[in-house]
């Protein structure tokens, strides 16, 4: 024996086996046994086979002149093998069949594939496609020797179609004709006898036609007309799906392509019944639940748990689903519809290249497990010798670490992993449902969609739309199969125009439809919460437009719905600021500082934004309800805080809340009022103060992080900005107003220095609740408030509509409460809440308020709140008034989920007014 060949057996996965194969084609004679120690390519063809294929190797030890195909193994033509076929059942020696000279023929050129596949001359999909084109030609003589006595063709089916066939598998085929439907099926039923049944020479490939309609209780052969009924009425779910695979194979050219334009017609050019996807699904669970209790799931490589079928079916539900809008996903072939959902954006780039990985290795066990005996084996042998072959078949061999076994079931069961993981997302892609029951995108029919949903500017409106879907990207074709499903949900949102047309912004330029296309194909609630908070709010469509990575956070709603905390906040700001630093002293980047403070600001609030618009709006009118105000507190108090961290002040200082800020009240249209206290040098507080107001409320929109007025600080704009805490002390004493006393209760240390801060609390509460209330001091409160009931309301403005000044709103409800904490406050320090609400009920428990009236200001100041979030969120600008406009109150109600917000506010505004009568202006009752 030749080293060449002691080698090539050494290497082998059964050395043994393949040394007795050696051997006994030694004696075989020609053309082997002069060649096979010298001629490499024959050496190394006869030990693959003797490693993977029992039966061909059998076959070549008694048909030894079989082995010639090694001189020939290249890829043929399918013309060329159609030729060849033809020829075989037509030049036959005396006393053998048609069909056993196809077999004669079918098996040299299955070798020759074997062979090719074995010595890594072709790929799987190599391998799929030659098998398949010798089925055709196989198929094109059988049906020249049938002879059909009418116009028919063969159309391919299954892997068939697709041109993915395996070593064993069946050949799938429908027929058709034109004429005679008796002739017709007389010349099925031979071709597939010639095709199936045993002869001496064995079967050339297993044919069936039991995918056609009604299946063996049907015909064997339809016209056009026949099949265009069957599947445009009575077909199911799986024998549409079936039809992606459809291909022409053999017969009249003509009438075959009568039949895929019928066919076309219902499979692409109808919407798909509603229940569609969940057939699809229910067949798969299923075929599953059998092969589970057959106890295969694990084992077997073609329908178990991250296996074979999981692959197709996530790629095939995809093409039933979108292939109707989108012709370029439509390939039969697996891997390259694979190839085309990733590249038109249906399927993330990652998952199809793991998919892709994890295909050719299990159609390639497959292959190896059906190889051994041509036989239509799916499992992994359950005898651990058997297995141990198998995996030496598929290249593992021993280590010093592992052996080879080890090595093929890591392997295995980290394909089938992800195989699963990403079969399951796709599979049961929520959106996929929705979209199955929808008619194909109809672009000369938009204004009459648009005008039945309620879309009222009609121009505008279709502008955007055609816009989003113009063009051949694939985000145009991914949104024109979308936008009958989108369309649907922005029309119950309360402005279906605004969404739309923010729509078109949050998706405008590449950057954002990367991020946020995906989100919308792949997760159905994702889309709809994000029709909603578009067609709910301009401040929405603003803030995702700038930050399109926060649509993220509509994937997990229960997520979103939960406020986040203090420290995450604050973890998140100095993590922001910290990486402009690259380790570097954060104090000295007072460029960067400002942006990124704004950016983390403008995220955060834009989260904020979607919790708020995603809230049961019933929970939001409940006493239990603590609305936004304190998240937004929160976040205001973080962005200070931070900054001051950054810059490090040289002198101890502390930023001071007043106003809605101070009572952890804030609303999205709240600015932060504050003031500055410092213990060290005038010039240095003073510079630290300018720093907090320049970079926090900057000179324009992109370096700003919030609207920020420091003018409750004494003497206003004619004050230096930041003052020790014995000069606030000596002013305080000696020229505080009653409004300043009363603007004090609000004040909290929201930044900086805590016991600097800590101080100056102390000294509000001296100040404020040092002394009661006198007589004089009442009756200036009361006379402050009658003047901003009457000066501070704008002409044009419904006094009776105002939530903030009107009758019964906020001012009224924060004035009473302020009037008894200054009255009681003295003596009873739970009463100096900063907190509106907080205070109420302080009053409420040391028997200052009766809860029925509390609860009447209660509930005007809740929704007072609720209402001015809504109408900023709308319009993205500061609303204090109802609207009077019949479509703005239409959109209002629409956003609170009320009948008539108006009637609802003068339900509470006019009780709540009541109380504030006897309360604030009748000085007896206090």
């Amino acid at each position: 024996m030749s080293a060449l060949l002691d080698d090539l057996i050494a290497a082998a996965a059964d050395p043994l086996g393949a040394s007795l194969v050696v051997e006994r084609l030694r004696g075989a004679g020609q053309p082997v046994s002069p060649r096979i120690d010298h001629d490499p390519l024959l050496a190394r063809a006869v030990i693959a086979l003797a490693d993977a294929s029992r039966s061909l190797t059998e076959a070549v030890v008694r048909t030894p002149h079989l082995l010639v195909v090694v001189d020939h193994l290249v890829e043929r033509d399918k013309a060329e093998l159609v030729l060849d076929a033809n020829d075989a059942v037509t030049g036959l020696e005396d006393r053998v069949s048609p069909a056993d000279a196809l077999r004669r023929w079918e098996r040299r050129e299955y070798l020759r594939i074997a062979l090719r596949d074995l010595l890594g001359l072709t790929d799987l999909a190599g391998v799929g496609r030659e098998l398949a084109a010798l089925a055709d030609a196989c198929l094109d003589a059988s049906l020249r020797v049938a002879d059909p006595q009418t116009p028919m063709a063969v159309i391919a089916m299954g892997k068939l179609g697709g041109e993915e066939l395996n070593y064993a598998s069946d050949v799938d085929v429908l027929f058709v004709h034109d004429g005679d439907e008796f002739a017709a099926a007389k010349a099925a039923r031979r071709l597939i006898a010639m095709m199936s049944e045993p002869t001496a020479e064995g079967i050339v490939f297993r044919t069936d036609a039991d995918l056609r309609p009604d299946g063996k209780a049907g015909p064997l052969s339809r016209t056009v007309n026949a099949y265009a009924d069957y599947y445009g009425g009575r077909a199911l779910t799986w024998e549409r799906q079936a039809l992606l695979k459809a291909r022409f194979v053999t017969g009249d050219a003509e009438l075959a392509q009568r039949w895929f334009s019928a066919i076309d017609a219902e499979l692409w050019g109808r919407p798909r019944p509603a229940d569609a996807v969940r057939d699809i699904r229910a067949h798969k669970v299923r075929a599953e639940q059998h092969l589970a209790r057959e106890g295969l799931s694990e084992r077997e490589v073609k329908r178990g748990r991250g296996g074979i079928r999981d692959v197709e079916m996530a790629v095939q539900i995809l093409q039933f689903v979108h292939g109707g809008g989108d012709p370029a996903i439509r390939s039969r072939t697996t891997l390259v519809a694979l190839e085309q959902l990733a590249r038109r954006g249906y399927i993330d780039e990652a998952d199809a290249e793991h998919l892709s990985v994890a295909y050719r290795y299990l159609r390639t066990v497959e292959h190896r497990l059906q190889l051994e005996r041509e036989q239509q084996v799916y499992a992994l042998p359950a005898e651990q010798a058997a297995l141990d072959r198998l995996a030496r078949v598929m290249g593992y061999r021993d280590r010093d670490d592992r052996g080879a076994l080890e090595q093929f079931l890591d392997s295995h069961h980290r394909h089938q992993d992800s195989v699963r993981s990403i079969f399951e997302r796709l599979f049961f892609r929520p959106l996929l449902e929705a979209l199955s029951g929808r008619s194909p995108w109809q672009p000369e029919r938009l204004e009459g969609e648009l005008a039945a949903l309620g879309f009222q500017d009609l121009v505008a409106t279709r502008a955007a739309v055609e816009e989003l879907t113009a063009g051949a990207s694939r985000h145009a074709v991914q949104l024109r199969l979308l936008f009958p499903q989108l369309l649907e949900w922005l029309s119950a949102a309360p402005n279906p125009d605004l969404g739309l047309l923010q729509l078109r912004t949050v998706l405008d330029g590449p950057a954002r439809a990367m991020t946020v296309m995906p989100l919308l194909r792949q997760h159905r609630h994702v889309a709809e919460a994000l029709c909603t908070v578009l067609a709910s709010s301009k401040v929405a469509g603003q803030g995702l437009r700038r930050n399109p990575e926060a649509v993220r956070d509509l994937l997990d709603l229960e997520l979103l719905a939960r406020p986040r905390t203090r420290d995450e906040l604050r973890h998140d700001a100095r993590t922001e600021l910290e990486d402009i630093a690259g380790g570097q002293d954060i104090a000295v980047h007072d460029t960067a500082r400002p942006e990124r403070l704004r950016r983390f600001t403008d995220r955060e609030r834009t989260r904020i934004v979607l919790r708020h618009l995603l809230t049961d709006r019933a929970a939001m009118r409940t006493d239990e309800y603590v609305g936004v105000a304190g998240e937004l507190s929160d976040l205001a108090d973080v962005v200070v805080d931070t900054l001051l961290w950054a810059r490090r002040p040289a002198v101890p200082f502390a930023v001071i809340a007043m106003g809605k800020h101070g009572g952890r009240e804030l609303a999205f249209s709240s600015d932060l009022d504050v003031i500055f206290v410092h213990d060290g040098e005038q010039p240095d507080g003073e510079a630290v103060a300018q720093a907090v107001l320049r970079e926090i409320g900057g000179p324009s929109e992109a370096n700003r992080s919030w609207e920020i007025d420091a003018r409750l600080r004494p003497e206003g704009n004619q004050g230096v900005l930041a003052r020790s805490l014995g000069s606030y002390r000596r002013y305080y004493a000696d020229w505080a107003q009653t409004w300043e006393r009363q603007a004090l209760i609000k004040a909290r240390c929201c930044a900086g220095d805590p016991a600097l801060g800590a101080a100056f609390e102390a000294l509000r509460d001296e100040v404020t609740f040092g002394r009661p209330l006198t007589g004089e001091e009442r009756a200036e409160l009361q006379h402050i408030k009658r003047r901003v009931e009457t000066e501070r309301v704008r002409g044009t403005d419904d006094r009776t509509l105002h939530l903030k000044l009107g009758p019964g709103g906020m001012v009224d409800v924060e004035f009473t409460v302020q009037l008894l904490q200054l009255a009681h406050g003295h003596a009873d320090p739970s009463l100096r809440s900063a907190n509106t609400m907080a205070a109420l009920a302080a009053l409420v428990d040391a028997g200052h308020v009766e809860a029925e009236d509390a609860a009447a200001l209660r509930a005007s100041y809740r929704f007072c709140d609720l209402v001015r979030n809504a109408l900023y969120l709308r319009s993205a600008s500061k609303r204090d008034v109802l609207p009077t406009d019949a479509q703005q109150r239409r959109d209002l109600d629409r956003i609170l989920e009320l009948d008539d917000a108006v009637a609802t506010y003068r339900s509470v505004a006019e009780p709540a007014r009541e109380v504030v009568q006897r309360l604030f202006y009748d000085r007896g009752s206090i």
